[in-house]
């Protein structure tokens, strides 16, 4: 480009005119892409309920963690503490609960209708999947309760 002296404008050319047409098509349209983006509030709403969902996965992740520990810690402070006697006790009350329940599932799912069977299922899914935390509560209850009939019989 050459300079001109102040005052005296050159005429742009239609080349020129022409890309500057195009860029403010560009800005019009990213102006206006923007717009609508804050104009959407259905997908602002997606947007924000995909992130709070995303964070309470995370933090169930961690509390399950975490119940998960104190749970073990609890089994192992029983199993520490508990005399030997106890424990096989509640080890062969576990075993006699486990058969029982076998047995009463056998015959709940044979006589339970379709949907019944298929929500029992997922709630058996469930438990075999957090399976740590329920026996270290199982067995907590048990030496518990055995403790407790110990005590009274004295």
């Amino acid at each position: 480009m050459t300079h001109q002296p102040p005052g005296e404008e050159s005429t742009p050319t239609p080349e020129e005119l022409r890309e500057k047409v195009e860029r403010t098509r560009d800005e019009l349209g990213q102006t206006v892409e923007a717009l609508a983006a804050k104009a959407d509030v259905k997908a602002q709403a997606k947007e924000k309920a995909a992130e709070i969902k995303e964070q309470a996965a995370e933090k169930a992740t961690h509390v399950t963690d975490q119940i998960r520990e104190k749970a073990a810690h609890a089994a192992q402070l029983v199993k520490d503490r508990a005399p030997d006697p106890v424990l096989d006790k509640a080890t062969h009350a576990a075993a006699r609960i486990r058969d029982t329940a076998a047995r009463a599932g056998h015959m709940a799912a044979e006589k339970a209708p379709e949907p019944v069977r298929e929500k029992a299922e997922t709630a058996a899914a469930m438990a075999r999947a957090n399976r740590t935390p329920l026996l270290a509560a199982a067995g907590a209850l048990v030496v518990f309760l055995l403790l407790r009939r110990s005590r009274r019989r004295r």
